[in-house]
């Protein structure tokens, strides 16, 4: 009976932590530098990312999909976020970049290669 317990608890713990985190964000986001309050229009062939739970698609790119990896807080808006994807070429590889919430319709990516990409909510 105890050993049924032990081995229970540890396959709960272990499938706890298995399970990927989620995003400080979802839903959809448009690339733009536009600095109005307000969500935008994101049908025009613009970069669309995407935040659904564990879960990031990129309209852009040679990388369609991402599954999160880990997320830590680096201050009250501020996110270090490393993803995992893999693709053709690359099987298991990471991305790491640092999430910024700018107010509640914008948001920025700050990318290990110094570039920094701007986003607004989608409608």
């Amino acid at each position: 009976m105890r050993t049924t317990i032990l081995s229970m608890l540890l396959a709960t713990t272990l499938a706890a932590t298995a399970q990927a985190q989620g995003y400080p964000v979802s839903g959809k986001w448009g690339e733009s530098s536009d600095p109005a309050k307000g969500a935008i229009d994101c049908t025009n062939n613009r970069r669309v990312i995407e935040f659904s739970g564990d879960q990031r698609t990129d309209s852009n790119g040679g990388v369609p999909a991402y599954r999160n990896k880990s997320v830590v807080s680096a201050g009250p808006s501020t996110f270090r976020v490393v993803d995992e994807f893999s693709n053709a070429q690359v099987n298991a590889g990471q991305s790491a970049y640092t999430l910024r919430k700018i107010d509640a319709d914008h948001i920025e990516i700050d990318n290990v290669d110094g570039s920094t990409l701007k986003l607004q909510r989608c409608k």
